[in-house]
């Protein structure tokens, strides 16, 4: 069978080079990608984008290798019904694989058309990183490699300020456009690249905050064969995400005319404040998938759908959202009410296979930006603590052991945060006693929470406890107890 390429594509297009993306992953191929590819079909946008990875990875070899080309199966409710469609994702123009083409990359800086910059990498993706230099090739961090290439484009253009960018960061951090700037700014302090290009970095680039919403499984490998038969050729970049889409951008109301996501109906909003869209789909859906991870993982399901849908699993991940979650938001009842019940449609969508493990990358910080919030926020309501946010932390502890049963975990996560773990894990003896240790390290890295977690009152007993009761128990017990604990209280005990 074929493999995917232009030449076996009818009228195969190519577009300007408007858009710098740092990132080759399935989310912003699903997402970003899909809805240039409509505004291409249906608003004249006219642009394609040069995809660039933030860490090393062998995707930008396969991108190109299909040039550019790749298929997005889109399954899940569309107008009150059950769809599943495909469509040929065009608008990337080729991949610059940073470690071995960075040449491409300073050169792009050259290019008269480039506009736009968007980037997914992840919440651990955007941190400053005292270590990076101008001159590496290329640098460690992301902001770093987007400072070097500012850099270059005010240099190509002798600091033109028309010809700055649009930057839009899709990483589910509070204030991301702003903090991605403070830290590029950071850096020309570091690198010494003077007044001049601060100014034009100021002056010449709008940098916006924004809200993305898409549940992206990505790459179906349980159907490609099944996929491969239908399509009639071989794809090895396929994505598959939900109907459902939302990108909330905050800026100026201009940016419009320049990405015409209205023109082609497409569920992107600019607004002056993203904060309550984002609080909600933070709080909600992004703060269940990641609590929910490594309690269902390590009970022994595999996808998010089989989670929602199991009578124990289930209810636990109900009971989160609505008994511990949702009263933490200062937004009208009925609204939260419908998101969730959405949220937890969305999550049960037959037509996708959602594996937790994809979810598991970077847990620790995302459960700072997702969960921790919900969690302080309810201690300082009820004056108590929330049993299945904190039972779903000592649970992501016990993920970071690295075991299921006999199975091996694969952790994905910061270096010093998986050694942290595993030096703790190696010398657990299996007592209590042990198992604080664990807690208690854990808990007071601020480097991860950027507080002491051991100072909120009960958060490190309890987190032993469950803990202990996971190891001891194993996760169907413990989890079954976390469960009865309302009944039993309301029963009077």
């Amino acid at each position: 069978m074929k493999k995917l390429s232009k030449s076996i594509v009818e009228n195969y297009e190519k577009h300007p080079e408007k858009v710098l993306q740092f990132g080759e992953g399935n989310f912003l191929r699903a997402f970003v990608d899909w809805q240039i590819e409509v505004m291409n079909k249906t608003a004249d946008f006219n642009g394609s984008i040069v995809v660039v990875q933030p860490r090393g990875s062998k995707k930008i070899e396969k991108l190109n290798e299909q040039n550019g080309l790749y298929t997005l199966y889109l399954q899940g409710m569309k107008e009150g019904k059950a769809v599943k469609e495909h469509m040929l994702i065009h608008s990337i123009s080729r991949g610059i694989n940073l470690f071995t083409q960075y040449e491409e990359f300073e050169q792009l800086a050259h290019n008269d058309e480039l506009r736009f910059i968007f980037s997914n990498t992840t919440e651990a993706g955007i941190a400053y990183d005292e270590t990076d230099r101008l001159d590496d090739r290329p640098q460690k961090s992301f902001p770093g490699k987007l400072t070097a290439f500012l850099y270059y484009r005010y240099k190509a253009f002798n600091g033109n300020k028309d010809k700055g960018f649009i930057i839009i960061p899709c990483e589910l951090i509070d204030r991301s456009g702003e903090k991605l700037k403070e830290i590029i700014l950071q850096y020309a302090s570091l690198w010494n690249l003077g007044e001049g290009f601060i100014r034009w970095v100021h002056d010449a680039n709008t940098f916006c905050s924004s809200l993305v919403d898409r549940i992206v499984p990505g790459y179906p490998r349980d159907t490609i064969e099944e996929i491969t038969n239908e399509l009639g050729y071989q794809d090895d970049m396929v994505v598959v995400g939900e109907q459902f889409h939302l990108w909330v951008i905050e800026g100026p109301q201009w940016i419009r005319e320049e990405f015409p996501a209205h023109i082609s109906g497409l569920n992107t909003l600019f607004v002056d404040d993203l904060t309550p869209y984002r609080t909600r789909k933070v709080r909600i859906l992004n703060g269940t998938h990641t609590a929910m991870t490594p309690v269902a993982y390590l009970y022994g399901l595999n996808t998010v759908a089989e989670a929602v849908k199991h009578p124990v699993m289930g209810r636990y991940i109900k009971e989160m959202i609505f008994e511990e979650i949702i009263p933490t938001l200062d937004l009208p009842a009925d609204e939260l009410t419908n998101f969730a019940n959405a949220v937890l449609e969305r999550f049960g969508n037959p037509f996708i296979k959602h594996l937790l493990l994809s979810i598991s990358l970077n847990s620790f910080s995302k459960y700072k930006t997702r969960d921790l919030p919900s969690l302080l926020a309810y201690f300082n309501l009820k004056k108590e603590l929330p049993r299945k946010l904190v039972f779903s932390l000592a649970a992501l502890i016990c993920f970071y052991k690295g075991k299921r049963g006999a199975e091996e975990i694969k952790i994905e996560d910061n270096r010093e945060i998986i050694e942290l773990l595993s030096r703790h894990w190696r010398a657990f003896d299996g007592t209590v006693e042990s198992a604080r240790e664990i807690v208690t390290a854990v808990l007071g890295y601020e480097r991860i929470w950027e507080i002491d977690l051991n100072s909120v009152p009960g958060l490190t007993d309890k987190v032993t406890m469950y803990l202990y009761e996971i190891e001891t128990k194993g996760m169907t017990e413990a989890l079954e107890t976390v469960l009865q604990v309302k009944a039993k209280n309301q029963g009077g005990e």
